[in-house]
């Protein structure tokens, strides 16, 4: 199954849509995770009438996996345009699986300061969860199975398809 520009731009016109009704003429801020959901951020941003301030937040610091999985050499700096304190947040990724980047990201922001609130935009929510975290404005719900994922690309044109986790053979890790 994949997801062409235009069906992603269905999705992204509709979370606009709940933005707007949730927040009226407030101004929170937007705020991108790295990579797919600062893309995500930008492109939603856009749907907006009155288009929001936005920043982008790299988590990767605050991941628990942190020990085996290395950090990328792509890694770049949070950027957040204005004072946490007291700010509605909408922190927006791109995928919503297990809920540990959401945390990860939840603790980067609050090394910024202490926002008022904060909603959790996703494009899709594919389940698996983890931890108690769940999307306030989601795009689409999915059922995957473990083995596949939502995979985005982008930043221009976003487009997403469901891909199969490569396993790899066990006598070979063994070896």
């Amino acid at each position: 199954m994949s997801w062409d520009e235009q069906q992603l731009q269905t999705h992204l016109e509709t979370m606009a849509r709940a933005i707007t009704e949730r927040y009226g003429d407030s101004s929170p801020l937007l705020v991108g995770i790295e990579s797919g959901g600062a893309w995500v951020a930008q492109a939603l941003n856009e749907k907006l009438a009155k288009p929001l301030p936005m920043g982008t937040l790299n988590p990767a610091f605050y991941r628990d996996d942190f020990d085996t999985r290395g950090l990328k050499s792509t890694v770049s700096p949070s950027k957040l345009p204005l004072e946490v304190d007291g700010q509605h947040i909408l922190l927006v990724d791109d995928v919503l699986m297990t809920g540990r980047t959401i945390r990860a990201a939840m603790n980067e922001l609050f090394d910024f300061g202490r926002p008022a609130s904060i909603a959790l935009v996703v494009l899709f929510d594919i389940g698996h969860r983890q931890l108690p975290i769940r999307a306030d404005i989601c795009g689409e719900t999915l059922a995957l199975p473990p083995h596949q994922r939502v995979e985005l690309r982008g930043p221009s044109p976003l487009v997403a398809e469901i891909r199969n986790l490569v396993v790899e053979d066990e006598t070979e890790t063994r070896s």
